[in-house]
C-alpha cells in the first residue's frame, strides 16, 4: 500500500520513492499497531487493522488504474 501511495505523491523516481516508502510503511505500521492496542480492552492483531485500512485502498487502485494493470 505505501509504495503505491508514495509513487502517487512523489512520482516515478526511485531515488525518492524507495526511502520514502520505507518511512511511510514504518509510520503506517506504527499507527496501525497503536490503534490495535488502544481500540478495545483486548489486543487486536495488527494485521486486521492493516487489512481494514488497506482493502479499500486496493479496490480504489484497481478501480482507477485497473485497465493499465490488466492490459
Amino acid at each position: 500500500m505505501m509504495p503505491h501511495a508514495t509513487r502517487m505523491m512523489l512520482g516515478p523516481d526511485h531515488r525518492y520513492v524507495i526511502p520514502a516508502a520505507a518511512m511511510l510503511g514504518g509510520s503506517y505500521l506504527l499507527v496501525c499497531d497503536t490503534l490495535a492496542r488502544t481500540l478495545t480492552s483486548a489486543e487486536i492483531p495488527v494485521g486486521i487493522i492493516t487489512s481494514i485500512l488497506g482493502a479499500p485502498y486496493l479496490f480504489y487502485l484497481l478501480r482507477t488504474r485497473g485497465s493499465a494493470i490488466l492490459g
